[in-house]
């Protein structure tokens, strides 16, 4: 029988996630995002990163998926005067997918630093969200 795995968030259980973590928030199915939509608790548990939400949700990311769905332009790249977006070749080391930090910047988005240096990706909340979600 699985047990669940305690949180460090607020001493709650998560449930056992099998595989890739799935979300599940009536907010995102209906195409609306909650504009108050902000972190409770945040800690990486094992090779995830777990965040409460605010409205009760809870979103599971694997730290590889989070650093590779990084918006900054370095690694998504940015769009030229006429709108084309010239993709950068992006390459990753051994401590790529380590998180060595993050910071809560404003009201609206969480940056990770990583173990190789990256940190200049701001993941607004919503955007966290969703990539939760795709997984």
């Amino acid at each position: 029988m699985d047990t669940p795995r305690r949180s460090r968030l607020d001493g709650e259980p998560f449930p056992l996630q099998r595989g890739l973590p799935k979300v599940h928030n009536r907010l995102y199915k209906s195409g609306m995002a909650s504009v108050s939509l902000s972190p409770r608790n945040i800690a990486v548990i094992g090779d995830e990163l777990a965040v409460a939400w605010s409205d009760g949700g809870e979103t599971y990311l694997k730290l590889e998926a989070l650093r590779k769905h990084c918006p900054c332009a370095a690694c998504g790249g940015e769009a030229d005067l006429m709108g084309n977006v010239v993709r950068p070749l992006v390459s990753y080391g051994p401590k790529s997918f380590t998180l060595a930090n993050y910071r809560i910047v404003g009201g609206y988005a969480l940056q990770p630093v990583w173990a190789d240096g990256h940190d200049t990706g701001l993941y607004a909340y919503p955007y966290l969200r969703h990539i939760g979600m795709g997984q």
